[in-house]
């Protein structure tokens, strides 16, 4: 995802990959046939991440205590396992695109949105909502050149989050 993300999906070889890892190509190959392989293979992780919020938040009353907490479990998911996708994605748009990951973490954002906001949702409390989610995605994506630790971009997020959150 670093390569990526400095060089760009396209131009980014195996070979490339392998020399970062400090590995053979060959070694690359055993468990990666293609580059999209890999980026399917972390994508997944991601996935798994924000499906383990959902299971989480359906098998919690619907409250504010629950909203903030899909916040801060959001925000944790992006801010260490997902970060390095959030910024190939951002980067990389038409390779994200085209390997048809958008369409479902699209779905996934707004499945949180609508359950930050359950049991009655207005559309002006899903707007607040996703742009709570939308201030932490893009406190990983947008953020990097600001000379702040992850720590302090994810618990500065997380308390911007919580205040759009809490207009709705």
């Amino acid at each position: 995802m670093e390569l990526f993300s400095e060089r760009g999906y396209e131009k980014t070889s195996l070979r490339e990959i392998a020399d970062r890892l400090g590995i053979t190509k060959a070694a690359v190959y055993y468990h990666f046939r293609t580059k999209e392989d890999i980026v399917v293979s972390l994508s997944e992780d991601l996935h798994r991440g924000i499906d383990d919020i959902v299971t989480w938040a359906h098998s919690t009353p619907p409250t504010p205590a629950r909203a903030q907490e899909i916040l801060t479990r959001y925000g944790s998911l992006l801010h260490g396992l997902g970060s390095d996708m959030v910024r190939f994605w951002h980067e990389n748009q038409p390779a994200f695109r085209d390997l048809g990951f958008g369409t479902t973490l699209r779905y996934q954002f707004r499945t949180l949105a609508d359950l930050m906001t359950a049991p009655t949702p207005t559309p002006l409390a899903v707007f607040h909502a996703r742009q709570a989610l939308l201030a932490i995605s893009w406190s990983v994506t947008m953020m990097g050149d600001l000379p702040l630790t992850d720590d302090e971009r994810y618990e500065a997020a997380t308390r911007i989050a919580a205040d759009i959150l809490a207009k709705a």
